[in-house]
């Protein structure tokens, strides 16, 4: 009996050593992120590295604040669960703060602005919100973008689905099942680019006035500390030279 309380007392300290990997006492930080969403957050092909905005910025926080940076990649909708699992430490993933988030998660100042697009086939004839009266409009799961398609919907009248991915949206889109997705607009830029059938509008029912920001766990002792990273980062230029480096003419 002595053996097995040994045993499983040695199994409860290795659990806890575990759990406690991803806490801030810790050198390395895992950032969580949905690598679906480019030029924030997606996979380099040639060496199915996780690169992007968000990722060059979590790095730079991490290099002022003493931290090695650690790349997961995990369905947006699932980021914050998985943060407050201790599965990752931090999440950056173009996310804004929303009052249903903030229950959840510490949110740091935002660190960019993007406007929502709409995004449809040149030949649907979809210009203004009111023509999305009767349509299905897609959304990723768990976005701002779905919450103001939501709010929309019940003034105009119009169905939102959702997927996980970005990638599924614009298949559903290209498939039919769609009549629009709702994207950010540097996100949207880079499909447009590919796809010479489709097109974008902006619609000022879809904008949103809240920028991308750091989310932590709530009460976390790293939130103080990259604020103030954050804001060094500002001031030094870092962050212009990643906003330029990766939206390029649309900032």
């Amino acid at each position: 009996m002595k053996k097995l309380v040994g045993v499983l007392a040695a199994s409860a300290l290795s659990i806890g050593m575990l759990s406690a990997c991803n806490k801030s006492d810790d050198k390395t930080l895992i950032l969580g992120t949905s690598a679906d969403y480019k030029p924030y957050e997606f996979i380099d092909t040639k060496n199915d590295k996780i690169v992007g905005f968000d990722v060059d910025l979590a790095k730079a926080l991490g290099k002022k604040t003493g931290y090695t940076i650690k790349v997961k990649d995990i369905d947006f909708n699932s980021l914050i669960t998985a943060m407050n699992a201790d599965k990752v430490d931090f999440i950056m993933a173009g996310m804004k703060k929303t009052p249903e988030r903030a229950k959840n998660a510490d949110f740091t100042e935002p660190y960019f602005t993007d406007q929502n697009e709409i995004v449809v086939n040149k030949d649907s004839n979809i210009k203004s919100v009111e023509d999305l009266k009767g349509k299905t409009v897609g959304v990723q799961a768990g976005s701002i973008q779905e919450t103001k398609a939501i709010e929309v919907s019940k003034k105009v009248g119009f169905k939102v689905e959702n997927r996980n991915r970005i990638p599924e949206m614009v298949e559903e889109l290209k498939a039919g099942r769609f009549d629009a997705v709702v994207i950010e607009q540097s996100v949207a830029s880079g499909y447009l680019n590919k796809l010479p059938e489709m097109q974008g509008e902006l619609m000022q029912d879809f904008f949103e006035q809240s920028g991308s920001a750091v989310a932590l766990p709530k009460g976390s002792k790293l939130t103080p500390k990259f604020e103030k990273a954050l804001k060094e980062l500002k001031e030094d230029g870092t962050v212009d030279k990643l906003v330029k480096k990766w939206f390029g003419e649309l900032k």
